[in-house]
């Protein structure tokens, strides 16, 4: 097995470099992104995304459904999303980004317990091509950045890791008639020791809000504003949720946007009270796993829920006070949802 990834971590490599050089010396303007791939099930949406033309894709999570602690199973999985025409034509189109969620971290819904995260983090490297001396091959978690565009035109990209080391769900029967939309496994773990991404990410996170950029994606996987439905999502751990927002408001970070997956459904959720100016989540996927499962109740909700398969796209218009279109495009490529904002509204007070 070692030596089949390192072939496959070669090629993607060297093609991940010519792409790198590339983007990091242009202006990003088309940013696509979703999560829940089931790598047994067709994958048609990749014709929708490559059509879009990205100049970056970011994967959220649930890219594979493993659910294992057995890595030869865990790669072979891998290899059925490698093999996937689509997605081998994404990777011919634009570089890819990468997150996990659960099911491709290992476990549904693990975090911290998870016993073969070591083995699960090496897997994961080599299947997006990092490299074998990378520092990522060393850290605990698979939490990282990249800089796209001249000055002026920054876009950071800051992918987060919501399972290396996060702290034990706290779990009750399943609550709420689910007819009222509020529902779910999960209540809220308020232990003041509890963490969703550990000191060693939140200390990396606070140096990379520092790094000037004039807009800022940040990436969960699981959504982060949104706050009623009882599955998994930032406002399980209220203190990490809150210290989040205080950090974003610390840094004066400006230009955030947050990008999310997990829940097989689409939509945009707003707040405007946490950090000094409208903060929007954006929840894109799944890619092809589209459930319509029973309504969720979401008070920072902006707009309609989309419960088919479907990507998100960013896309901005770099003028002088930049238009972001904040988008969710269906499995042909229309656009299904819609918010626009231009750069100067996501400014610190």
């Amino acid at each position: 097995m070692n030596s089949v990834t390192r072939l496959l971590g070669l090629v993607i490599i060297v093609s991940g470099s010519q792409f790198a050089m590339a983007a990091e010396e242009k202006p990003l303007i088309r940013i696509a992104f979703s999560s829940c791939a089931a790598q047994d099930r067709p994958q048609p949406i990749w014709d929708a995304v490559v059509a879009n033309k990205p100049q970056l894709f970011l994967f959220l999570g649930d890219n594979i459904y493993a659910d294992t602690e057995d890595m030869k199973l865990m790669w072979t999985k891998y290899q059925k999303l490698a093999a996937q025409p689509g997605f081998q034509r994404l990777k011919k189109t634009c570089p890819v980004m990468a997150t996990w969620d659960d099911h491709d971290y290992g476990a549904s819904d693990a975090g911290v317990e998870y016993p073969k995260k070591k083995e699960s983090q090496q897997l994961f490297l080599d299947f997006f091509g990092v490299a074998a001396d990378s520092s990522r091959r060393q850290q605990h978690g698979i939490y990282h950045s990249r800089m796209f565009g001249p000055q002026g035109k920054r876009v950071h990209v800051i992918l987060l890791d919501t399972r290396y080391f996060r702290s034990p769900l706290k779990r009750e029967f399943e609550r709420g008639d689910a007819g009222e939309g509020i529902h779910g496994l999960y209540i809220a773990n308020t232990d003041p020791q509890a963490t969703m991404l550990g000191e060693m990410q939140w200390h990396w996170l606070e140096h990379e809000l520092a790094k000037p950029a004039e807009l800022r994606i940040i990436a969960s996987s699981i959504q982060v504003i949104s706050q009623e439905h009882g599955w998994e999502s930032w406002s399980r751990f209220p203190h990490e949720r809150k210290r989040l927002f205080q950090l974003l408001r610390k840094t004066k970070a400006s230009g955030v946007i947050l990008v999310s997956g997990d829940r097989h459904r689409a939509e945009f959720s707003k707040s405007t009270t946490d950090i000094g100016y409208p903060l929007f989540d954006v929840t894109a996927g799944s890619l092809n796993r589209g459930e319509r499962w029973t309504n969720e109740v979401n008070f920072h909700r902006v707009g309609l829920t989309y419960f088919e398969t479907n990507f998100g796209m960013l896309i901005i218009d770099w003028n002088a006070d930049p238009l972001i279109r904040l988008q969710v495009r269906d499995e042909k490529g229309n656009v299904v949802l819609q918010q626009s904002l231009h750069l100067s509204q996501l400014q610190s007070g």
